[in-house]
Parts: C-alpha cells; sequence; structure tokens
C-alpha cells in the first residue's frame, strides 16, 4: 500500500498537537478516521510511529518520518504555487495567516483592493497567535502571514511594512481626562486591561505598563480587542488600543476616550511574512505593497 500525502498531514498534525481529539478537530475529520490513516501508515513503513499516551507523542522513527513528510508536504504546496504561476502571478488560494489585533481593522479595505485588481486571487484567511502562525508558515500550512514584529525564523523572509500608533484610552469620565497637562507619570498605579499573554501585543502592553509603573490586570484579559474597549467602558481599567481599531467602523471612540499624553509615544511595528525562496516570493510583496499602502491611508 502506498503512503498518501493525506496520511504525512495527519501525522505531522498529530504531532504538532500530541492529542488525538485536538488534530482531528485541526483536520477536519473524525477522530477514528485520523486513527485509522495513522495505522495504515504504520503498517505501510512497518514501524511504530506515534506512542498512544497522554500527551500523544512520536516514537523515535515517527519523529524522523513526520520531519521528512514536513519537507515533502512543503514541496508539494509549492508544486501547486507553481502551476498557480503559470496561469498569472496573483491566482489560486493563498493561506494568509494574520493576527485577530489588526486583521478585521485593516484587511477589509485590502481584501477589495485585491478583488478587483487580481479576481482570480483566493485568500484563506486564519486569525491566530503570531508565534504559531509562524511556526505553521515555516512548516507549509501557510503562505503568507501578516503579524507584529519580532519575528525570528531562520526559514522565514521578513519584510517590515510600517509602524502603527497605540494609543492609552479610558472610559470618558476619567478624572484625568480633566487635568491641564497629562504626562506619563501620572498613570503610575493605574489597572490596565490586556489579552492573552500569546499575543505579542499584550507582551508589549506589558513592557507599557512597566514604563508607566501601572498595574496590569492578570485577572482581566480580554479575548478581543472590543472586549477591552467595552471593558474599559465601563470602567474596569484603562487599555492600549492600536490606531487601527481605533479609526474602524466596528472600533472607535464612543465609549472610550484617549489621553493627550504630552510625552507619550507607543508604536508596535507590523511586518509581512513568507518562506525564504518561495516560489510566489514576487505575488506575496505585491500583496504586501497593497498592505502597507492601505495602512498609510488609514494612519495618515
Amino acid at each position: 500500500m502506498a503512503i498518501t500525502l493525506k496520511q504525512l498531514r495527519y501525522l505531522t498534525t498529530l504531532q504538532d498537537e500530541r492529542h488525538f481529539g485536538r488534530a482531528a478537530n485541526r483536520l477536519h475529520v473524525t477522530q477514528p478516521t485520523l486513527s485509522q490513516q495513522v495505522r495504515q501508515l504504520e503498517a505501510t513503513l512497518g514501524a511504530t510511529l506515534v506512542e498512544r499516551g497522554q500527551p500523544v507523542s512520536l516514537t523515535p522513527i515517527g519523529r524522523d518520518v513526520a520531519s521528512r513528510a514536513r519537507n515533502i508536504l512543503r514541496e508539494v504546496a509549492d508544486i501547486h504555487h507553481l502551476a498557480d504561476r503559470a496561469q498569472g502571478m496573483l491566482s489560486g488560494t493563498v493561506r494568509f495567516g494574520v493576527t485577530p489585533t489588526l486583521g478585521p481593522y485593516l484587511m477589509p479595505q485590502v481584501v477589495l483592493r485585491l478583488h478587483a485588481a487580481h479576481p482570480e486571487l483566493r485568500l484563506y484567511i486564519r486569525e491566530g497567535f503570531p508565534d504559531e502562525q509562524a511556526r505553521a508558515l515555516a512548516n507549509g500550512e501557510l503562505d503568507m502571514l501578516l503579524a507584529p514584529l519580532p519575528i525570528d525564523h531562520p526559514r522565514l523572509h521578513v519584510e517590515p511594512l510600517f509602524r502603527e500608533p497605540l494609543a492609552l484610552v479610558g472610559p470618558p469620565d476619567h478624572p484625568l481626562h480633566g487635568k491641564p497637562e497629562t504626562l506619563a507619570r501620572d498613570f503610575g498605579g493605574e489597572a490596565i486591561l490586556s489579552l492573552d499573554p500569546r499575543h505579542h501585543y499584550s507582551r508589549q502592553v506589558a513592557e507599557i505598563c512597566d514604563r508607566l509603573r501601572a498595574n496590569l490586570l492578570r485577572d482581566y484579559e480580554g479575548t478581543s480587542l472590543d472586549g477591552l474597549q467595552q471593558m474599559t467602558g465601563s470602567g474596569l481599567g484603562l487599555s492600549i488600543l492600536p490606531e487601527t481599531y481605533l479609526r474602524s467602523e466596528s472600533g472607535g471612540e464612543h465609549i472610550v476616550r484617549r489621553f493627550a499624553v504630552a510625552d507619550w509615544e507607543a508604536y508596535r511595528s507590523i511586518a509581512g511574512v513568507w518562506r525564504k525562496g518561495s516560489v510566489l516570493s514576487e505575488a506575496f510583496a505585491q500583496i504586501a505593497k497593497v498592505i502597507t499602502e492601505e495602512a498609510n491611508r488609514t494612519l495618515g
């Protein structure tokens, strides 16, 4: 019986998730289907690849097979991209990863522009944590990534695109809004909300809190920027929100108000990322150029 690409993809996903149920959910198959395909792969190779415990782990030979499988899957993805490139530089489906602290507020206009100029291009957009998506990109599960810096991976090309201001906001009736002049030191001891620590954004907020000597509320981590905005509007704490969010239709300042801090300066740097040597590097550079232009238009 021949080894199939599906079996190799199942094995590498199982190695990533270390759990049959989570791997099956990620692959959009049932757990028995996943288990059966892995057993068929083991039978074909005549070797045990998986130690079925909690958590699941691969045997030494299983890890070797999975490493080679990832290379094969990347090569197959590049073959598909070569075919797309033959039909047109911006065509086919691009698996596009983006952080949820940016994508919903910047990507709609990017998608409109790309679709108008390149109707054969399809973007399969997946939101996620930047570090996890960088690994997925390196492993061939994604084609391109839009994420905050830093991103450091030997197999990835990182193209800085733009800097986005971050604003300190609070409820409209916060006493510091009434001061004639507000300085960063005035926020010492203030409670500041943030997101899950797996977000680059959360780490940057923690660094800003250290500089301000503010109190980062670990017990009230939001799951979205909308959640932070609403909790801030209710008076639970202050937030540091990206400018693209504050200028978007879904965000804005209707329930929060930014502080005019005389010595405030905070930014995050955003980059486009793709695999080094990708056959579609030129196409990804074109997409990155559109993203930069839309970001500059939004922030200008």
